[in-house]
């Protein structure tokens, strides 16, 4: 089973300077944070942004790939942690309606998967395993959000290898 997700953003964690990805479960309470490279931290955050780069990056050049494929990136599974790892999957659809799945980082998929603007999904064992709940009430979420940052700031990657 898998639970939809969507990206709060991207920040730098202190002090080691690792930019890190949120992910945050759309109807629940639960992140999913992720550890990521600085040029695919910069990528995601340029989806976000709607910044167009004068020219195509990586992520840009995968789109359009896909699409003169005719093919459609309906959905990206984060599917798993091993040994500190994530690991995900794209869900791709051809012309004839056959579904492909093909293995990715998870953010190079979650980079394409905003530019494609396609479903982000985390497996409910993954979330299980790696999420961290913050219980949201009465709208404050902003401030719920800060709190998750602040806990970021307290820990390491290292805290959430298996």
């Amino acid at each position: 089973m898998f639970i939809n997700m969507e990206v709060v953003g991207v920040r730098v964690e202190m002090p080691s300077n690792q930019p890190i990805i949120l992910l945050k479960e759309i109807d629940g309470s639960r992140f999913l944070p992720i550890w990521v490279g600085t040029n695919e931290a910069s990528a995601i955050a340029f989806a976000q942004q709607g910044v167009e780069p004068p020219r195509p990056l990586s992520h840009d050049l995968m789109r359009e790939i896909v699409e003169a494929l005719d093919a459609t990136l309906t959905a990206v599974h984060i599917t798993e942690l091993r040994e500190g790892v994530f690991y995900a999957s794209l869900i791709l659809r051809d012309g004839g309606s056959s579904t492909k799945t093909i293995s990715a980082r998870p953010s190079d998929a979650i980079a394409l998967a905003l530019r494609t603007h396609s479903n982000i999904l985390a497996s409910a064992e993954l979330l299980e395993e790696a999420g961290i709940e913050i219980p949201v009430e009465g709208g404050l979420q902003n401030q719920e959000v800060e709190r998750f940052r602040a806990f970021l700031d307290e820990i390491n990657p290292e805290d959430f290898a298996g």
